[in-house]
């Protein structure tokens, strides 16, 4: 999810679960450069969509009829569609890879999936930490199927007693007609510190 906006804030050579939780929990996200280095992110203004402001359309709802949205199911599945390196401007590298599986394994790291008779047709991946959810790539081979899966973690989220931060990392103009917005960064960097050490949330 990403735009023109952007501040690199850092490069390293390595990525591992731990440095991808340490650096959520300060407001920065790695990207692999060509599979070389990766780059630590923090853009200013942040895409964050608020869960009252997700703009579902008459003819979104109407697709929605056509999914079943469930949780978990096979993550790998997801996070592989989501990194196949020859989507445009894949990010995913293989390091990055090893490292949403283990985030997936200690129960950060989730797929929405959107399945249509039981085949898996889209969908998105986060990563989350206490009421910090992430919404790190998604894709489609279905029609609004990524929507679906959008709409269903919202629903979800929805449920949660207190507050949620749900990031999208930049805004763009296609996230914008879901109901992002840009937040400037010191704003989302208060409302991090809010949410990151309550419990879970997923």
């Amino acid at each position: 999810m990403a735009s023109e906006k952007r501040e690199l804030v850092g490069f390293s050579r390595s990525i591992s679960a731990d440095d991808m939780l340490a650096g959520y929990r300060r407001g920065v996200f790695a990207m692999s450069y060509w599979g070389v280095l990766y780059q630590w992110w923090s853009p200013d203004p942040r895409g964050v969509l608020p869960l009252d402001a997700l703009r579902v359309t008459r003819s979104l709802r109407k697709s929605l009829r056509r999914f079943d949205v469930v949780f978990d199911q096979d993550f790998p599945a997801v996070l592989a569609a989501c990194a196949n390196p020859d989507r445009p401007g894949g990010w995913i590298d293989p390091g990055l890879t090893r490292a949403y599986l283990e985030l997936f394994e200690r129960g950060h790291a989730h797929s929405v999936e959107t399945r249509a008779d039981g085949r898996l047709v889209g969908g998105l991946f986060v990563v989350s930490i206490g009421g910090f959810v992430s919404g790190e790539s998604m894709f489609h081979s279905a029609t609004d199927a990524s929507k679906a899966a959008l709409v269903g973690l919202v629903e979800r989220l929805r449920e949660v007693d207190g507050p949620v931060v749900l990031d999208t990392q930049w805004r763009t103009e296609h996230l914008a007609t879901l109901g992002v917005v840009d937040v400037p960064r010191r704003t989302y960097l208060r409302a991090l510190a809010e949410v990151v050490d309550r419990p879970n949330v997923l």
